[in-house]
């Protein structure tokens, strides 16, 4: 009797990231999702229930892999201005890394169906808000240890670098040429 083969739904979840993150929702069709997990579409159905439910979970495996990667490097030890620094360069090496030029999937997520998609919405927003919360977290250690001048506004600045991050990585998309987005970080550290 043949052996069935095993299924894990945590590898699948990584495989489909990359196939939404490289396509889109929309334009990712069940099939391409069939191809790149190796399992049936009875199978992908039964242990996600939907193409959709799919895109929620791979949504936030990439919050858990990319995300958290910014947040630890801005909530890592040395001088604040050090870790933004680190942050803005980390976006920039993925961006310019990115042969296909997939962006941000959460960037993508908001423009795509954050308009029209509450869970989507909240998705982008909690995501959003996470990494927001880190750039203000570093500005004010900054501030307080004096390497960023008190008159600024933390809250103000960190929406400005979250901005910044992902004006980075839609340009990247049509332009990844290092030195510019490099000129972008310099621009966004010379406002402390």
């Amino acid at each position: 009797m043949a052996r069935t083969k095993e299924f894990d739904p945590d590898a699948a979840v990584d495989k489909a990231m990359e196939v939404f993150w490289a396509n889109g929702y929309a334009a990712t069709t069940p099939q391409q999702l069939v191809d790149a997990l190796g399992i049936g579409r009875g199978s992908l159905y039964n242990a996600f229930t939907s193409k959709r439910a799919l895109y929620e979970r791979a949504l936030r495996r990439y919050y858990e892999r990319e995300t958290v990667r910014l947040i630890q490097v801005l909530d890592g030890p040395g001088p604040a201005r050090e870790r933004l620094r680190a942050a803005l360069d980390l976006v920039i090496a993925a961006a310019v890394d990115d042969r296909e030029r997939r962006g941000c999937m959460v960037t993508n997520a908001a423009v795509e169906l954050a308009d029209r998609d509450e869970v989507v919405a909240h998705l982008v927003r909690r995501t959003f808000e996470r990494q927001e919360a880190a750039f203000r977290s570093t500005i004010e250690e900054g501030r307080r240890g004096g390497e960023i001048s008190g008159d600024r506004d933390a809250a103000a600045l960190a929406a400005f670098f979250l901005t910044t991050i992902n004006g980075i990585r839609v340009l990247a998309k049509a332009d990844p040429d290092p030195r510019r987005l490099s000129g972008l970080a310099e621009t966004a550290l010379s406002v402390l």
